[in-house]
């Protein structure tokens, strides 16, 4: 079987922005901690104030995995007290508008 004939390779090509993004954000709390992200660097405290009905391990399962895919970077802040600020990545960032799209709807 050639690159060419491979329905894996061509369905990755064809998926449109909007299908990554929502892939992306697919799970419990993600496009609200997405939205949030636009507006600030997040804090993991606030997070759970600010999302109705989080709790602490479904936040961080999510937290972690937009880390995995490139959504979110995690940096240790060494002021006192130490803390952790989650920020939008340049991938993320380039996502911003589509998601914009999407809210509109």
């Amino acid at each position: 079987m050639s690159k060419k004939d491979d329905p894996k390779k061509n369905e990755s090509a064809e998926i449109c922005p909007a299908q990554s993004l929502l892939k992306l954000l697919s799970g419990k709390y993600k496009p609200e901690i997405f939205s949030l992200a636009i507006q600030a660097p997040l804090r993991f405290s606030n997070l759970l104030r600010q999302i109705e009905g989080s709790n602490k391990q479904s936040l961080s399962t999510a937290l972690r995995e937009l880390e995995e895919v490139g959504i979110l970077k995690k940096v240790v802040i060494k002021e006192k007290p130490l803390h952790i600020e989650y920020y939008l990545t340049e991938k993320a960032e380039s996502l911003i508008p589509i998601f914009k799209q999407l809210e509109g709807f």
